[in-house]
């Protein structure tokens, strides 16, 4: 099957379950910013070259797919979604990045008021990958007012992830690593 299926070229696109919307939609427009998110955390990934910075990134990029899959599923499709074997975002995810904010947190990393981003190659892209997660936080939280958002657990996980972003931006910045 090739990537060029031409069924977008009227300016619509899939969501699961062959429901089709407008590629301006707002839940393409949160689960693009999603997309985007996962794209700046594989450069901070890939260019860092701090364990303790990559790993859990690694595994947050495996959560920002679960969270692209149920953004990507109609209200009324989010049942059969979650029957079929799809992972849906739990509060235990939101929790495991609480965990680490509370690791960084303990290190006694140093910052005072508005942070200037570009310290340094990786807390710069790091910022990007926070200022793109609360992008997304929002396009989100716009679907939440419009009643088409089911499960909070997606606020709170986008929340914790920015707070978590902007911490280990801080931290290279304090231990001087890239």
């Amino acid at each position: 099957m090739s990537i060029v299926t031409k069924t977008g070229d009227s300016g619509t696109t899939g969501l699961m379950y062959n429901r089709r919307v407008s590629k301006c939609h707002p839940r393409v427009e949160a689960y693009g910013a999603i997309d985007e998110l996962n794209a700046a955390l594989g450069v901070v990934r890939a260019t860092t070259t701090e364990e303790f910075i990559a790993a859990p990134l690694l595994s947050i990029q495996k959560d920002l797919v679960v969270v692209m899959g149920e953004l990507a599923t109609a209200q009324e499709d989010l049942q059969r979604y979650a029957s079929d074997g799809f992972q849906l975002v739990t509060s235990t995810m939101a929790s495991r990045l609480e965990t680490l904010c509370k690791e960084i947190e303990a290190q006694n990393i140093t910052y005072h008021g508005w942070a200037t981003p570009g310290a340094n190659p990786t807390s710069a892209a790091l910022d990007v990958a926070r200022t793109v997660c609360r992008r997304a936080e929002r396009r989100v939280a716009a679907l939440e007012e419009a009643s088409q958002l089911q499960n909070p657990d997606l606020l709170i996980y986008l929340n914790r992830l920015s707070d978590l972003l902007w911490l280990l931006a801080r931290w290279t910045e304090t231990k001087n690593v890239c």
